[in-house]
């Protein structure tokens, strides 16, 4: 049990194994947003590096297949991860999320390879 919530990064495919398909990015995208809610339940906030990389390619008139993608995805999730207490690594190849783990690794953060590994944070009292 831990008395302070974590800001989790869930990293897994996203791009990978696509080929530029954006239904396939989609679904990958959907499958990292299905350990949002376990993370919450658990008492953490969690965060996903494409809902910070993907408005900030929008905003630059790009998406995740344009050349400026490669600029903004990994430099989106290694600027988050300075913010973040832990990673939880979903299954899946993928570049990007190998890099966040050995990131989190450098910076002496937990990598959970599980959400059942994440610990409970503690009740807290109402105010």
């Amino acid at each position: 049990m831990t008395d302070k919530p974590m800001l989790i990064l869930i990293a897994g495919p996203y791009r990978s194994g696509t080929d530029g398909d954006p239904q396939a990015m989609a679904d990958n995208l959907a499958r990292l947003e299905a350990a949002a809610w376990p993370v919450f339940a658990a008492g953490h906030l969690p965060v996903i590096g494409e809902w910070i990389a993907l408005p900030v390619l929008r905003s630059a008139g790009a998406g995740p297949t344009d050349p400026l993608a490669d600029q903004v995805l990994y430099p989106a999730a290694d600027r988050l991860l300075t913010h973040c207490d832990a990673v939880l690594r979903l299954p899946g190849d993928s570049a990007g999320a190998d890099q966040d783990v050995a990131t989190a690794r450098r910076r002496g953060l937990p990598v959970y390879d599980d959400v059942a590994q994440i610990p409970l944070r503690a009740p807290q009292e109402a105010a």
